[in-house]
């Protein structure tokens, strides 16, 4: 028999072959691929939930950093992050207590939090307003908007001039649906018109504030955290309106990088407000800076309406990446995961491998996905009936509960890391380096 090339390799070098990962990096672990610590820039991410819009009328403000702990426990909920192996975390400065008038902020807490943030090597992506503005400001309907929240963007920017990473304004459509069409939220009006008098000024505001953090820090990655969603209208004919939602879905971010809507959609807008001068505004260009598109992802995202007319949870039909695909095919933006967690906690750990695949299938049809999201850190409140009314309802969806003792979903991410945690960006991305050189305009030939 003749001799094997493999008895030779074996001799000089071991048993073992480089296991090349098909994902795209190292994997970094039982001495295969290259060793930890080597190229990995995959953002793997958790978030402290931190929504603050008001219901009944205003008279209420939703606080979830306060009802979730986090004021009192925020040293040990950033160490807690620490200690599970993440290096990026998603983290909602609370503006409607940092804002105090224009011109005017309390820094207090936040300059505390981002000291010891920058302390513990952990890379926030801020995110600056999270479905509530200051009682000042009023709510969404208020023109007023994008010049103070731009204010804001930039004096966040000028006192953190080490942060890269930006949520400007997160969930826009959830933002403008809630409060303006469904009438939870804010100013609690159920019109279209007022939806889009909320979206318009809610994308001006993102596109403002964006421009005002790039002035400080022109090589900003703006993350754009959107809701990944769809309904299946299970009828033989079709309802206009639901048909409408579907399209719908896509207004922040059409407004947001300039991607003219359908007819349908742009005959809408023009019905309930929006002018040919506000929309040639907002079709000028894309705000400056690295613009990312996250797509935040739940069970509940996905809907199915019965001929009977019931909704049901459509978890997982065709999740998110089929999703996020129709959305990468429209704005061809590099895609991060950005939220995504179940109520149930013994159910949570399949549900992170689940969301996982769903990243790796989208990663080999060559799709650049920047990171992944689980949101969040501690339990929730009240998510069960969307914050609409305060009755303490713990949502056990968090890596820690509310006592910060570890979730069985901790343990699962641990392994996920340990699996997958120096993987890049795209595939070969070691071969790109991050710098700090100003973000230039983008040239297509």
């Amino acid at each position: 028999m003749a001799k094997s090339f493999l008895t030779d390799i074996k001799k000089h070098f071991g048993d073992g072959n480089y296991a090349g990962d098909e994902f795209g990096g190292a994997r970094g672990t039982s001495g295969q691929g290259l060793p930890t610590g080597g190229p990995g820039n995959f953002m793997f991410a958790t978030g402290i939930e931190c929504s603050y819009p008001t219901i009944e009328h205003g008279k209420v403000r939703r606080d979830l950093l306060e009802e979730c702990g986090h004021y009192e426990h925020w040293q040990k909920d950033l160490q807690l992050v620490k200690d599970l192996g993440l290096k990026v975390l998603r983290y909602g400065l609370p503006y409607h207590k940092t804002h105090l008038g224009p011109g005017e902020y309390d820094w207090e807490f936040a300059d505390k939090v981002m000291a010891e943030m920058q302390r513990l090597g952990i890379t926030p992506i801020l995110d600056l307003l999270h479905f509530g503005v200051p009682d000042w400001l009023g709510n969404f309907q208020n023109p007023e908007l994008p010049v103070h929240f731009a204010d804001y963007c930039g004096a966040v920017a000028e006192r953190y001039p080490w942060v890269r990473y930006y949520t400007p304004i997160n969930e826009i459509y959830v933002t403008a649906k809630l409060s303006a069409k469904d009438g939870i939220w804010n100013e609690q009006l159920r019109s279209d018109e007022a939806f889009v008098t909320a979206i318009k000024h809610l994308v001006a505001a993102s596109i403002m504030g964006n421009q005002q953090i790039a002035r400080h820090r022109p090589d900003c990655v703006i993350v754009q955290s959107e809701s990944a969603e769809y309904t299946h209208e299970l009828r033989t004919e079709r309802t206009p309106h639901i048909q409408l939602e579907n399209k719908l879905r896509f207004l922040a971010l059409d407004l947001l990088y300039a991607h003219h809507p359908d007819g349908e959609v742009y005959q809408y807008l023009h019905d309930n407000g929006l002018t040919r001068k506000e929309y040639d505004w907002f079709m000028v260009g894309e705000p400056p800076g690295y613009q990312i598109m996250g797509n935040d992802y739940y069970g509940r995202n996905e809907r199915m309406i019965l001929p009977n007319g019931e909704v049901l949870t459509a978890s997982d039909v065709m999740g998110w990446f089929n999703i996020t695909h129709d959305y990468y095919l429209r704005y061809h933006k590099p895609v991060m995961h950005t939220e995504t967690n179940v109520f149930d906690p013994e159910q949570a750990p399949t549900w992170l491998w689940k969301q996982w695949v769903n990243i790796l299938q989208m990663r080999k049809l060559g799709v650049p996905v920047l990171g992944f999201t689980w949101y969040s850190l501690i339990d929730q409140v009240d998510w069960n009936r969307g914050l609409e009314a305060k009755e303490g309802t713990v949502n056990a969806c968090g890596l820690y509960d509310m006592d910060r003792n570890p979730r069985p979903v901790a343990e699962a991410y641990r392994q996920l890391l340990q699996e997958y945690g120096q993987i890049t960006i795209i595939p070969h991305g070691e071969l790109f380096e991050q710098n700090s050189r100003p973000a230039t305009l983008k040239v297509e030939i």
